[in-house]
């Protein structure tokens, strides 16, 4: 099933037909469409009445960048303007960006209103169709956008539009920065780990580097790399992440890495070998980012990354996982680093956090606080969730649930996260049973008319849930559990201590994923 995406558009062209449409916005659109961005071109040629149509705003709204292609008859379109007068409101209250191409007028004609395009505005108000408030907006928009910073084409005939069009595409993915990665804004410091190994990684030579990080679930290795990868990010226009790979058939994340790479949806992949084989074959010249979370299998990484040529001179490439032997490749590995948790000082830092939304704890609860670290060993989910979980309770409820935690052996963490499950009331359970075992990954906005036509609080029962640090919802809506706990979820239903009323069969998790798609296709474009 498709997922919502948040941005159905990522770019809006807007130009005049007549002057650009089978010039520069076709190899722009074209070009744009081949790297992976989902880029909008309109036709204002094609389009009847004078309103402004509701696809139109809606693919201006759903953009992150609009791109408006400034030609001697640009202004001589009402429509054209009107789209325009839309991207400055976009930009001045939301971020919003605008990347202006002079095509064929200087950045002062369209700033001023000189020459053709005074010209085209003295027109419109000739003709009285448009009030003064209107002819206000456009040439106030026309004043701003001219003096952004943009492609000025003016005046510059010998400049090769391939070369041009390479630029803007770059830039524009550049600017989207989708390589970015959500972490958590409840990070304590980690500039020593973070700088260890950046050193060992070589973020400024021009040398393929792989490192591995490996340590127990629980520990941050996938938050450490993610802050890595963010930091090298900025180098990179060839990005990846390949998350829990241990959970998903090879075959597609060997499309996954080829599509990302190239910019384009890849055909399928049919088997390993043939994965191999495109991998090797088409990013060899490619300089790439990567990040592979949760290797369990040499096997995995023999699929993905056998040798540092398959892939082109400086890239860098982060491993994650628990099983150190994986990373035991000499010939292959570069580097490594063992993550074993916290110390005092951090442990204490993030537990705060998410117990107390600060820094530290309360006065009152500095020796409760301490009983709570030696039961999480310095692992960071186990301080989240155990945070959470005492968070806004009084002294006598922390002894109680302390006590309870203390008593189990140390080193059983799953069972202590089970004690913040069970806290949890039916509704709550049953939501976080059923992102456990089918929905990571999907758009809760989807999801959520499922469990109100079951009669459910999803709405509530959600924000508790990210509450007790239990799920986490991502910027694009989807739905985030990390591994320990899915695995904790999965695992009470099949021994049968998870089974409640309402809780989805095989069976009917299958129906309700027909339901679901059906919604989406009812709702298509209205998120």
């Amino acid at each position: 099933m498709e997922k919502s995406l948040g941005y159905d558009y990522e770019v809006f062209l807007s130009f005049r037909g007549p002057d650009t449409r089978s010039d520069i916005t076709d190899y722009l659109y074209t070009s744009m469409i081949d790297a992976g961005i989902r880029a909008y071109k309109d036709d204002e040629e094609l389009r009847i009445g004078e309103e402004i149509s509701g696809q139109l705003l809606q693919a201006i709204e759903q953009s992150k960048i609009s791109i408006p292609i400034f030609s001697k008859g640009y202004a001589e379109s009402p429509w054209c303007l009107r789209e325009l007068v839309k991207m400055v409101e976009r930009k001045n209250t939301s971020k919003h960006t605008i990347m202006p191409i002079f095509y064929d007028v200087a950045p002062s004609e369209v700033k001023y209103q000189t020459e053709h395009y005074r010209t085209a505005i003295a027109s419109q108000e000739n003709k009285n169709r448009f009030d003064v408030e209107t002819i206000n907006k456009w040439t106030a928009a026309l004043n701003e956008v001219g003096a952004l910073k943009g492609w000025d084409l003016h005046n510059k005939p010998n400049r090769g539009k391939g070369e041009f069009v390479k630029e803007v595409v770059n830039n524009v993915l550049t600017e989207l920065k989708s390589a970015y990665l959500e972490v958590s804004d409840c990070l304590v410091e980690v500039d020593n780990l973070v700088d260890e190994i950046m050193r060992v990684i070589g973020s400024h030579n021009n040398e393929t580097k792989i490192v591995g990080i490996h340590g127990m679930g629980g520990v941050g290795k996938t938050t450490l790399a993610k802050i890595v990868y963010n930091k090298l990010s900025n180098d990179f226009v060839d990005c990846c992440f390949l998350s829990n790979i241990r959970e998903i058939e090879m075959t597609c994340l060997q499309n996954q890495l080829i599509s990302d790479i190239l910019k384009k949806k890849w055909t399928r992949v049919d088997n390993i070998m043939e994965g191999t084989k495109l991998i090797k074959e088409r990013l060899c010249s490619k300089r790439v980012l990567l990040l592979l979370d949760d290797v369990d299998k040499t096997s995995q990484l023999d699929a993905l990354i056998q040798k540092h040529d398959w892939f082109g001179k400086g890239s860098k490439i982060i491993i994650t996982t628990r099983d150190q032997g994986i990373l035991d490749r000499p010939t292959l590995v570069d580097g490594t680093y063992e993550l074993t948790g916290m110390d005092f000082d951090h442990s204490l830092q993030l537990f705060s956090k998410h117990a107390f939304r600060r820094d530290y704890p309360l006065e009152q609860y500095i020796s409760h606080s301490e009983r709570a670290l030696n039961i999480c060993g310095g692992l960071p989910l186990a301080l989240e969730v155990i945070g959470s979980l005492l968070s806004g309770k009084s002294i006598e409820k922390w002894d109680i649930i302390l006590k309870e935690l203390e008593e189990l052996p140390h080193e059983d963490v799953q069972r202590k996260l089970m004690i913040s499950i069970g806290s949890l009331n039916e509704d709550q359970r049953k939501i976080f049973l059923d992102v456990a075992c089918f929905f990571i990954g999907f758009d809760k906005r989807i999801v959520i008319h499922m469990w109100e036509s079951c009669r459910f609080l999803p709405v509530q029962s959600l924000q508790i849930l990210q509450q007790r640090s239990l799920i986490k919802i991502r910027e694009d809506n989807q739905l985030w559990m990390h591994d320990w706990l899915r695995d904790i979820g999965r695992n009470s239903i099949q021994q049968g201590s998870g089974r409640k009323p309402g809780v989805w069969t095989q069976a009917q998790a299958l129906e309700v994923l027909e339901k679901i798609q059906v919604i989406n296709a009812e709702n298509q474009g209205f998120f």
